[in-house]
């Protein structure tokens, strides 16, 4: 007779996840989601919804094996994780809050490769326009390589807030500069005032 545990670990393989992608897709430690397969422990709450989400099939089915979820499936994107929605004050300090439990932070995954250190920011207002439109979502990886024409997030030492620019980098020279032509300061040099947070990795529409 299938138990919740096993249920779990059916629909976890059917769609070829490992331990630890589930968990992090659901916001457990891996060995929460194998206690949950052995029937150690059980989802309740939100974590049996955020299960059920991940796995693509209803609570119902994991608890009773009622509502039959679609078999014919298969791995969508390579979602590695989801991502905390944080504000532009929070980016700017994100190196000393990472380690920090951010529980009510809304999350996203992001559909390529990043490191666990990615956030979300919101894009506000309009200097990015129109690569980037006010309420785009855009992920921040802190370790990627930081390149001239790239995306960034960077904090002046001025601000207490982070600011959303490319950056373009000739010889020893630095830049920010918006996207949108008609922003009044185009270029704005860095030599040493500046800490770039992170590159944006992915940019979507907020849902």
């Amino acid at each position: 007779m299938k138990t919740l545990g096993s249920r779990i670990k059916e629909r976890r393989k059917l769609l070829k996840q490992t331990q630890k992608e589930t968990a992090k897709l659901v916001g457990v430690s891996h060995v929460t989601i194998s206690q949950w397969e052995s029937d150690t422990t059980s989802p309740r709450g939100k974590s049996l919804y955020e299960l059920a989400r991940v796995l693509g099939c209803s609570p119902e089915w994991l608890l009773n094996g009622e509502n039959e979820p679609d078999n014919n499936v298969s791995p969508g994107p390579c979602i590695r994780g989801q991502y905390p929605l944080i504000s532009w004050v929070q980016a700017g300090t994100w190196s000393s809050i990472y380690e920090e439990p951010l529980i009510n932070a809304v999350r996203y995954p992001c559909p390529v490769a990043c490191s666990d250190k990615t956030f979300v920011l919101r894009v506000q207002g309009i200097s990015m326009e129109p690569r980037f439109s006010e309420g785009d979502l855009i992920f921040v990886d802190p370790e990627a390589e930081v390149k001239s024409k790239k995306f960034v997030v960077a904090r002046l030492d001025d601000s207490d807030e982070a600011t959303f620019k490319q950056i373009i980098i000739e010889g020893d020279l630095k830049f920010l500069r918006p996207v949108n032509p008609n922003w009044p300061e185009q270029l704005i040099p860095i030599n040493g005032n500046c800490t770039i947070v992170g590159v944006v990795v992915f940019a979507g529409v907020a849902l």
